[in-house]
């Protein structure tokens, strides 16, 4: 009897296990990637923009940036300021507000250091609008470093002078 009793048992405990490996097999689950993944980008500085205003008497701009972004967002900010003159004493006084960018990150590509955060922003000064879209390519460092802002159909090329620009790639990378 007691046979027959650890024989069923056996046979029964046998059965639940299979099921239960067969439903867990065929059950649609996150990747393991996506659930430890770290992919994200993060951080803030001064930058001078490449050429300034452009044009044959070009007058500098400097920016302060700022950003955070992973898989679920972020968001983006890039205040960039202009002396109020373009000669003499005080041009080299950062104090006029030229442009205004603010904006919520919607989707982030990550390859080795390299970063692209996609999104839309609402823009003050030159290219004013609301929901427009932007593209921000940022490198990995600190002074020296790139930000290439895309945004109301204009491309700011920005040097990090002060700060620091953080990418962590997937564990793949």
């Amino acid at each position: 009897m007691r046979k027959s009793i650890f024989f069923w048992s056996t046979r029964i405990l046998s059965g639940v296990l299979a099921v239960t490996l067969i439903i867990a097999a065929s059950t649609p689950r996150q990747s393991t990637f996506a659930a430890t993944s770290t992919i994200s980008v993060y951080g803030a500085g001064k930058t001078i923009i490449e050429g300034g205003t452009g044009g044959t008497t070009p007058v500098p701009v400097t920016t302060t940036v700022a950003f955070h972004a992973n898989a679920n967002g972020g968001d983006f900010e890039c205040l960039a300021l202009a002396p109020a003159t373009a000669f003499g004493a005080s041009s080299g006084n950062f104090s006029v507000n030229a442009m205004y960018v603010t904006g919520k990150v919607t989707s982030l590509q990550v390859e080795g250091r390299t970063a692209i955060l996609v999104g839309t922003a609402t823009v003050t000064g030159l290219g004013v609008g609301t929901n427009v879209p932007f593209e921000a390519q940022v490198l990995h460092g600190g002074p020296g470093t790139t930000v290439l802002l895309n945004v109301s159909g204009l491309t700011f090329h920005e040097i990090l002078l002060e700060g620091n620009i953080t990418v962590q790639p997937s564990a793949t990378d």
